[in-house]
């Protein structure tokens, strides 16, 4: 059984991620997929919390027919880098392969003896950045969001919550 591993935080989960996790499935037979800086939520960056990404990523697994073969697993963040791939392997289970594009990750992982692949996606063109942009402009998500994700994020009132986080920041 060989099992990879991807690291992300998923503000929100798009396509792209998605892509990669079902390129990734075809090297390994199952994938621990970490959410990063779990405990950063209601931010620009990071509007999501934890907990609503976990959920965001298991619908999007279902709906492929996928999540027997992943786990998911929130990590807070760790300013020490040197300490920061110890932190990810107490939360994980173990993992034979690390697929990513950062450039930091790989150097972090390989430096911790760790096989590091790069992450296909086939869908460059997606960023979570790009994606909250169309939220807050009340743009479709058709075709950057799997459509239980889509579905997910306006029961949680996204576009609200971003407003409101930059109504926020805007004041200070």
């Amino acid at each position: 059984m060989k099992r990879g591993l991807f690291v992300g935080r998923f503000q929100p989960y798009h396509n792209g991620h998605h892509n990669a996790i079902l390129n990734a499935l075809k090297k390994v037979d199952e994938i621990v997929i970490v959410i990063g800086s779990s405990k950063e939520s209601f931010q620009m960056e990071n509007p999501f919390t934890a907990g609503e990404r976990l959920e965001m990523i298991s619908l999007a697994l279902r709906e492929s027919k996928i999540f027997s073969k992943c786990y998911i697993v929130p990590v807070s963040d760790i300013k020490e880098y040197a300490l920061w791939t110890q932190r990810i392997k107490s939360y994980s289970p173990r993992f034979d392969v690390v697929f990513t594009n950062n450039p930091l990750v790989r150097e972090l992982f390989e430096a911790d003896g760790h096989k590091v692949e790069k992450l296909v996606s086939n869908k460059k063109d997606l960023n979570s950045t790009g994606i909250r942009a169309k939220i807050l402009a009340g743009k479709a998500l058709k075709g950057d969001v799997p459509k239980s994700v889509e579905k997910f994020l306006k029961e949680i009132k996204a576009k609200k919550r971003i407003e409101s986080i930059l109504a926020d920041e805007v004041k200070q």
